[in-house]
């Protein structure tokens, strides 16, 4: 299964890292920000709140844009109104790289999320060091330890964006305290994508936690159907990626003509 490989080839790499760079390393790196629930925060309301991707390839579409700037890319998201920006650091099937998130927050004001495959309490500590002021927490990898790696992410001034890709997964989400969840329309098993995941998923999430739709969103047309089930933001990856008039794309997903 191909999340398999992508947590092999990760904890592959974690290794050597931790060579690198011990945890008492990263701990001097890390900076006391005053940056509290910026995350969230841009995410709630009653406006159409959109999480934009920096995202060169994926094991379901192979190479999307591998020229991509991500500087200047992360520049015209947040000018063109994105509410957040989500860098995928993940190296080897995603061609993304702790480098492009740490110049990305050089640039930018708006939240930024790192988007990895976090199985190793050790990344909570890279990504606050980074500079990332939320981080993505898949439940489909962390299980019963999402609770754990949700508390530490909090201890170290993290916000979490919590995935979700079934029922039962909400419940853990739910049971970890987590207030800001993705539900991620993507199978992780066959790559398939539903919008419907969402709509099914929503209604066993309380309103007071902001609710994400992940994958498989690239029209205003997509973004007002799941409106309609009370999603408050959307994270989108390719469609942004590809994309050859950023401002007038994040305006249009935001309802503008």
């Amino acid at each position: 299964m191909m999340l398999e490989r992508i947590v092999f080839e990760k904890k592959k790499r974690l290794a050597i890292e931790k060579e690198q760079y011990s945890l008492s390393d990263l701990e001097k790196k890390i900076k006391d920000t005053k940056r509290k629930d910026v995350f969230k925060k841009a995410l709630s309301g009653k406006i159409v709140r959109i999480i934009a991707e920096i995202k060169k390839a994926s094991p379901s579409k192979g190479i999307i844009n591998d020229k991509l700037d991500h500087v200047q890319v992360a520049r015209m998201y947040e000018e063109g109104g994105a509410d957040a920006i989500s860098v995928l650091t993940e190296e080897k099937f995603f061609l993304g790289s702790d480098r492009i998130l740490e110049n990305v927050r050089e640039v930018v004001n708006c939240p930024v999320l790192r988007k990895d495959f976090v199985v190793d309490e050790y990344q909570l500590f890279q990504t606050k060091a980074l500079g990332a002021d939320a981080v993505l927490l898949i439940v489909a990898l962390l299980k019963e330890r999402t609770k754990e790696f949700y508390t530490l992410a909090k201890d170290l001034g993290l916000e979490c964006l919590v995935e979700v890709h079934d029922e039962r997964e909400v419940y853990t989400a739910l049971e970890a305290g987590a207030r800001v969840i993705g539900i991620n329309n993507r199978d992780l098993k066959d790559f398939s994508v539903s919008l419907e995941t969402t709509k099914r998923l929503v209604p066993l999430i309380p309103d007071d936690v902001v609710k994400v739709s992940e994958s498989g969103i690239k029209t205003y047309e997509d973004i007002s159907y799941l409106r309609s089930f009370n999603v408050n933001a959307f994270l989108i990856g390719e469609t942004l990626s590809k994309s050859k008039n950023i401002y007038e794309d994040i305006k249009s997903l935001k309802g503008g003509k």
